[in-house]
């Protein structure tokens, strides 16, 4: 097991637990590496899904903190169960074997030995399908270089370039300065590839969610785009916010435009705005979201199949392993 796990340096919190011997980090994860499901998902973006669907492995425990995560239940409430690098191995061959595209490994940061050790296993017995890296980019360069023999492209949000902000929604000030290094790093050591199916074959793809009420933020991380990840990444602007479990949010920050409320959806102005600024910042390789005001995409993972049937196909789950596919 890797030594950074003992006392735990893998990312920015550098909380310095003592994972090896069974103590949990920041992220609320040993050194055991737990997964809460895996699926065949079709809701990403278009070069990402394909025809076949991503094939997604949701990694327990986060070293965020975001009161809004729609992921809540794997990331800040402990569902999932301990797999041997053997067992996920296999749960990799079996995603390849069920026709997914790619593997995409959600919200791996704090367990990236662990998961480069299981894909080069699983490379070693036929894994062939692109590895992609699903992070919220709060991450340290030396730790994503341990992923970097065995992945082919990215997926990091850049989720605010406001310190304020990053300390008040996602509990962590430095957010913006270690997700700017983590992305450039990702830009520099992979560049943007596609096949003649149009299917990423390496690169990154940044993620950035709109919230309702901070949209200066928003524009923030346009510009930022524009002038320094432009032509050799997309962008994907997401509308999809969402209050998940009815917290009460943070209060915004003194001087922050608009409500700065997180209890509602983002409206159609805020939408206009965003596609605006598109157009204002000349950016055009990417995606955005329709403004479409429905929940049913939101996942439950007390459920065997957490996401929609339409939106999901489950392989494996915490509670039920490969109970919903036949004899894998």
């Amino acid at each position: 097991m890797h030594t950074a796990y003992t006392p735990c340096t893998l990312c920015p919190r550098n909380c310095g637990a003592d994972r090896l011997g069974g103590k949990t980090g920041y992220c609320g994860e040993t050194a055991a590496l737990r997964i809460a499901a895996a699926s065949i998902h079709r809701g990403e973006e278009p070069p990402v899904t394909g025809s076949g669907g991503s094939g997604t492995i949701f990694i327990s425990g986060c070293n965020l903190g975001c009161g809004f995560c729609q992921n809540y239940q794997i990331s800040q409430e402990g569902m999932g169960n301990t797999l041997s690098l053997e067992a996920f191995a296999r749960l990799c061959l079996v995603l390849q074997q069920e026709g997914a595209e790619n593997i995409n490994l959600v919200t791996g940061s704090h367990a990236a030995p662990a998961l480069a050790a299981g894909i080069q296993q699983a490379r070693s017995q036929g894994l062939s399908i692109p590895v992609l890296w699903n992070s919220s980019a709060y991450e340290l360069p030396g730790t994503l270089s341990l992923m970097e023999s065995v992945l082919d492209g990215y997926l990091p949000d850049l989720k605010t370039l406001d310190p304020v902000l990053g300390d008040r929604l996602f509990n962590a000030p430095d957010y913006p300065a270690h997700a700017e290094k983590a992305i450039l790093w990702m830009l520099e050591t992979c560049p943007l590839r596609f096949n003649a199916a149009q299917r990423v074959v390496s690169g990154v793809i940044i993620r950035h969610l709109v919230l309702p009420g901070y949209l200066e933020s928003t524009k923030r991380v346009l510009q930022w785009f524009a002038e320094k990840a432009q032509g050799r990444a997309l962008l994907s602007v997401m509308m999809q916010y969402t209050p998940v479990r009815g917290d009460t949010p943070p209060k915004p920050p003194q001087g922050s435009p608009g409500p700065g409320t997180l209890e509602r959806q983002v409206n159609i102005q805020e939408y206009e705005q965003v596609l605006d600024w598109l157009d204002t910042f000349a950016i055009t390789e990417g995606f955005y979201q329709e403004l479409v005001p429905d929940t049913g995409w939101l996942p439950d993972f007390s459920r065997v199949q957490p996401f929609s049937s339409e939106l999901s196909r489950s392989i494996w789950h915490w509670k039920a392993g490969y109970g919903a596919i036949a004899d894998p």
